[in-house]
């Protein structure tokens, strides 16, 4: 069976691999699985396509942790993160699908470094912020998902408040799939979904149950600050790189 988006078979292990993993970070923080994914992806092929797939498979994977989240989930900041995004979603996804594939490689890296640059920076406030506060930060990462990295400034937004991490990862899986749902819709009015998207989704699916699965089970038995700063250390070394392959 040949592979969607033209892959090779080198590269459909690669990125079966690539998923696996983000998978497993989902499962284990509730958040990296597209960053990761797309970071990784960038490395081998046009990112672009790819966005709605990993979209569509974070959608999936709630339906994993459903039961697990439900009652930690903070509806009212979730709430305001998605107005927010929902201003920034349509504009920032018109001007991404227009770049070619090493301009979009370039923009999704420098995007990611930034982003996880500043998540190891260590910044901290001393109490939770209140509603406007959620929706400049919801505004930012409906910026930052056009690359598919939207979960990434909400990510730094909820470590820098004393949020509890079962809190943390609830809230930011909960809101991960809302901006996907929206983002969707309008990446498909951009030409971005088609039906090589469902094949990919599809051929997913087996290892996006697993990676979830194994990293839900170990969700209580590890440093969670710990495991999140390996993360954002992944991510700004793969930034790099991609980065670097275009220069």
């Amino acid at each position: 069976m040949s592979l969607p988006f033209d892959l090779s078979a080198g590269q459909g292990g690669f990125l079966a691999a690539a998923l696996l993993l983000a998978a497993f970070i989902r499962g284990y923080s509730g958040f990296g699985f597209s960053a990761i994914f797309i970071i990784l992806a960038a490395l081998t092929t046009n990112p672009l396509p790819l966005i709605p797939v990993v979209f569509a498979c974070e959608i999936a994977m709630t339906a994993f942790q459903a039961r697990d989240i439900g009652p930690h989930i903070d509806w009212r900041r979730a709430a305001m993160l998605w107005v927010g995004a929902a201003v920034a979603t349509v504009p920032a996804i018109a001007v991404m699908v227009r770049l070619g594939e090493d301009q979009a490689r370039l923009a999704i890296s420098l995007m990611v470094l930034a982003l996880s640059l500043f998540l190891l920076s260590g910044w901290q406030l001393r109490r939770a912020i209140g509603g406007r506060g959620n929706l400049g930060v919801g505004l930012l990462s409906g910026l930052a998902n056009s690359a598919g990295v939207g979960g990434l400034p909400v990510a730094a937004f909820l470590t820098a408040q004393p949020i509890p991490p079962a809190v943390f990862r609830a809230t930011m899986i909960a809101f991960l799939t809302g901006l996907d749902m929206m983002a969707l819709p309008v990446m498909a009015a951009n030409g971005l979904v088609g039906p090589e998207t469902l094949t990919g989704v599809v051929l997913a699916f087996p290892v996006l149950g697993l990676g979830v699965w194994v990293g839900t089970r170990g969700f209580a038995i590890a440093s969670q600050t710990q495991f999140r700063r390996g993360v954002v250390l992944l991510l700004t070394t793969l930034s790099l790189l991609n980065i670097a392959k275009v220069m």
